[in-house]
């Protein structure tokens, strides 16, 4: 390691990224001739050619596909190394933190901590990405470059986390849903046709998985990534779908639906925002988190 220049990783993030040479100089406000002679270092240091001509472009190799999978990661982390602060003050700090969830969670608890840390620390923002299946599957690797993702308690273990606040299930239906007019019933749940959240190994919601253990199969007909316009999939239908208590109003607001309690005892949610243990002790990150925790004090309980 001693013998290594760190900048050689910027060069081989933005090489693998551009897959051309001189792109990755634009990028990087290099001469073409200085990124040659960092992709030179590259392939004698790998003994691989990186970058492998094909016609008029260039196709990663093998060994730079796997290396893709690392080197955005690794260059994150020595970012972080490099702009830690003896001494690191909220008001005064420029910074950005990334954190991943679905959509109900930046609804609720994101727009609160986004609104909190407005008022305390001008000059930091927050990016909320949108999580996917795959994200989940692996949250161990993606946490390594993002500060955190908002994750109800089920789905994931082994990570630390803080507890932020209990929210609970309503189920939709369409207004004027003929099925629904002497209220909601476990016949209805049974007999009706659904839009269900995510639903896969890693990504699905206790209540769903609740209904399934009270021996009813749901008819699926449609699969949404989504729980704030899960109402335009039950508006003017005979469905049925699943969302938090915290995300009625907004449904109801959206019109065209009913809110209902489910006629079983559901299993309250409790939102928790889960980090990478390398970021424990770090105090921006609980600056952060310590942000996360009153914003989320602010939001209705259950």
């Amino acid at each position: 390691m001693a013998r290594l220049d760190l900048n050689l990783l910027v060069a081989l993030d933005a090489l693998l990224t551009e897959r051309s040479v001189s792109r990755a100089a634009e990028r990087l406000q290099l001469s073409q001739p200085a990124l040659s002679a960092a992709l030179a270092r590259l392939r004698t240091h790998f003994g691989d050619p990186i970058l492998a001509r094909r016609g008029n472009s260039y196709d990663l190799t093998p060994l730079a596909v796997r290396l893709a999978e690392h080197t955005t990661a690794a260059l994150e982390m020595s970012r972080r190394v490099f702009h830690s602060q003896a001494d690191w003050s909220a008001e005064a700090a420029v910074r950005e933190f990334s954190i991943y969830g679905s959509d109900y969670s930046f609804a609720t608890t994101g727009r609160a901590v986004s609104l909190l840390a407005m008022d305390r620390a001008p000059s930091i923002k927050f990016r909320f990405m949108l999580h996917t299946t795959q994200i989940v599957e692996d949250v161990h690797e993606r946490l390594r470059t993002a500060d955190g993702i908002l994750m109800p308690h089920g789905p994931m273990s082994g990570l630390p986390f803080i507890d932020l606040w209990r929210d609970s299930w309503v189920i939709l239906a369409a207004t004027g849903n003929p099925d629904t007019r002497h209220g909601m019933t476990m016949t209805t749940i049974a007999e009706s046709p659904w839009v269900f959240t995510y639903q896969s190994r890693t990504a699905f919601t206790s209540a769903g998985r609740q209904i399934q253990q009270l021996g009813i199969e749901p008819r699926v007909e449609a699969v949404l990534e989504s729980f704030v316009t899960l109402p335009t999939f039950i508006a003017g239908t005979r469905r049925l779908g699943l969302i938090q208590a915290g995300l009625a109003d907004l449904a109801l607001a959206m019109g065209g639906v009913e809110v209902f309690d489910p006629p079983f005892d559901a299993t309250p949610i409790t939102n928790a925002l889960w980090w990478h243990p390398a970021y424990t002790h770090d105090p921006e990150h609980i600056w952060m988190r310590q942000q996360f925790a009153e914003a989320a004090a602010l939001l209705p309980q259950g």
